[in-house]
């Protein structure tokens, strides 16, 4: 699952290396060979969707929506004319729902990509406290990655499987070289992997400046970890002014008012050049200022609004292309990460390429190389318009604002990981999200529905469905566990059940049987059908589910860090983690604007509803349940 390449050394000093040979069409037979993404029956996910509707709405409303799919399902009526629409389009397409989900999920989406679309990654903290280590650091980052786009290159990759099935692989060619392009009412993607002379460079952002950083000899082979050293060092030297209009800040804006900048942007040649130049790497490395000093305890937190937003315009917001599919983040002081533009791939590829880079950093130097002079990297220039600075002000207060409002609380949870589940015969996600549910219901006394995402790459260009993981098994579950007149075996017995229920519906959603994406479908068939919009869609139920309080996703991992986003509803968490042997990282995050929401109490509530089911799974004598 956790590929690493082996490289062939060259035997004699005067042999060219060379590249390995590429294998033309080995992604591609893997991938013809993959399932196309089904589409479920519609009496399926209509009894299915009445099932996640029960514990999150009322009586009322839910006999209401009952009726409202009973006349949806009439033979000859609207579902099942929708339904025989996308089975059509099942049919001709690779996959029905992939263009429509990257087009919905996010290119249509005009909030700002910062805290609202895009995840960080914390890295464990690096032991360096001086711009030598920051540097050296970096430079052996840059070679893992380019150790990794050999594989990807070559298409040696790996290929991952789930259940004894092939996953697709196209999310791992989507992220090197591709970048977001804002539009004024829908954004691209633009993938320059793929082109007859692919990009051989990446960008560089010290200080608000950026720069092109070749990362290849001319014969082909990538720099060396001491040669970028060199080009890093030069890059460093040559940005000291901290003067700099931060450019950069301008793509943390609203999509709409950043597609309007941007068009202004490009007008002048220079400024198109250097746009491109950023839109065209392989992926872009920041070296990021020091941030302010605080405790060990709150270091994870701190680090994780660095890699989600950058501090805001007076620390590190400025020194980033928001729009850049990958951005590497290392700071002065040991603090390091990565931002990824979601529309282009989901965690466990990104994931996937960090545990082999930090594992590739861990490794002893090679042999220093014989130093042949390297050319000066290029610094983009921007021509500053007193528009574009009016746009730049703007932006820097907007930002400023999003990250007064972020609140994230990252927990490393010491007290067991996946082991204890384990001993239990209970799924450690599904286990983790039952504590979720509880933290939840001992907070606000209600269910909400909730947002866990499962990977659909069992499926040619599979991305998610949602598991749901409020049910009325784990609202029985969540009511009883306090109730004082319940006895311990009953909560026991509600706690299995609950699991059980959440493992079935995650198995139900990576097969292609979820109810979200296909209620989507339909939607979407009714739209371009022209016809009047079904009221099942129009129905107060259909909202209240599509509320998440709680967004959630496992991004498990080797390397000991933790993903973290913002929440997806005013008045929400969002929550993820990554589930380790003996402990588990969460980051919790809110919106301060919301009085109701508090990350700090819900990873506090979190931590306890955790050690409250394992002593009930302790203390209750193992009966023949």
């Amino acid at each position: 699952f956790r590929p690493f390449a082996t490289q062939v050394k060259p035997c004699g000093r005067l042999v060219r290396p060379v590249a390995p040979t590429r294998i033309p069409g080995r992604y591609l037979s893997h991938q013809e060979g993959l399932p196309k993404l089904p589409v479920p029956s519609l009496q399926q996910t209509c009894e299915r969707y009445l099932a996640i509707l029960e514990p999150i709405v009322d009586e009322e409303e839910l006999s209401h929506t009952k009726e409202l799919l009973a006349e949806f399902q009439k033979a000859g009526g609207v579902g099942e004319r929708l339904q025989k629409g996308l089975e059509r389009r099942a049919r001709k397409t690779e996959n029905w729902l992939s263009d429509w989900w990257l087009t919905t999920a996010y290119l249509d989406y005009r909030m700002p990509v910062v805290v609202h679309s895009s995840p960080g990654v914390v890295l464990p903290r690096l032991e360096f406290s001086d711009r030598q280590g920051q540097m050296r650091f970096a430079a052996k980052l840059i070679a893992g990655v380019l150790d990794f786009k050999t594989m990807i290159d070559n298409e040696t990759l790996p290929v991952e499987y789930l259940g004894g099935k092939q996953l697709c692989m196209n999310q791992y060619y989507q992220v090197l070289s591709s970048c977001r392009i804002p539009g004024l009412k829908r954004d691209s993607v633009v993938n320059h992997a793929h082109r007859s002379r692919p990009p051989a460079h990446i960008t560089v952002v010290h200080n608000f400046q950026f720069f092109v950083l070749d990362v290849y000899n001319s014969d082909g082979t990538p720099l060396t970890v001491d040669q970028l050293y060199m080009q890093l060092e030069k890059v460093w030297s040559s940005s000291l002014q901290t003067n700099k209009e931060p450019i950069g800040i301008l793509t943390s804006n609203q999509r709409n008012s950043w597609g309007k900048a941007y068009n202004n942007l490009i007008k002048d040649k220079t400024n198109k050049d250097s746009v491109q130049a950023i839109q065209k790497s392989i992926f872009t490395v920041c070296l990021d200022a020091p941030m302010p000093c605080v405790s060990d305890e709150l270091y994870r937190s701190r680090a994780a609004v660095q890699m989600l937003h950058g501090g805001g315009s007076r620390w590190n917001s400025g020194n980033r292309w928001f729009d850049k599919t990958l951005q590497f983040i290392i700071g002065e002081d040991g603090s390091c990460g990565l931002m990824y533009e979601h529309a282009p791939a989901e965690g466990p590829p990104i994931v996937s390429l960090i545990d082999h880079v930090v594992e590739y950093t861990k490794k002893s130097e090679m042999v220093r190389t014989p130093m042949v002079p390297l050319p000066m990297p290029l610094k983009l220039r921007f021509n500053i318009t007193p528009e574009i600075k009016k746009d730049i002000e703007k932006a820097k207060q907007n930002m400023n604002i999003m990250v007064h409002d972020l609140d994230v609380k990252v927990i490393v949870f010491s007290h067991f990981g996946k082991n204890v589940p384990k001993t239990h015969k209970m799924s450690p996600d599904a286990f983790i999200q039952m504590g979720l549910q509880l933290a939840y219901y001992r907070m606000y006394q209600r269910c909400c529905a909730t947002y866990e995402s499962a990977s659909l790459r069992m499926f040619k260009l599979g991305r998610t469905d949602t598991i749901r993981s409020c049910s009325i098994d784990s609202a029985n579950f969540v009511k009883a566990m306090d109730d004082p007149s319940k006895q311990k075996i009953e909560k026991v017995t509600l706690l299995e059940k609950a699991v059980k229920a959440h493992r079935a519906y995650t198995d139900m959603a990576i097969h292609g049987q979820a109810i979200d994406r296909h209620l989507l479908g339909l939607k979407l068939q009714a739209i371009e059908d022209l016809t009047s919009m079904p009221e099942i869609f129009m129905d107060t139920s259909y909202a209240v589910a599509n509320h998440y309080n709680l967004s959630t996703s496992q991004v498990p991992a080797k390397t000991d860090c933790v993903m973290c986003f913002g929440p997806v509803a005013p008045d929400g968490y969002g929550v993820c983690y990554n589930p380790m042997a003996e402990h588990i990282n969460f980051a919790v995050s809110a919106f301060n604007s919301c009085n109701e929401t508090n990350a700090a109490h819900m990873a506090q509530r979190l931590e306890e509803a955790l050690l409250d089911m394992r002593m009930l799974l302790e203390s209750t004598p193992k009966a023949k349940l």
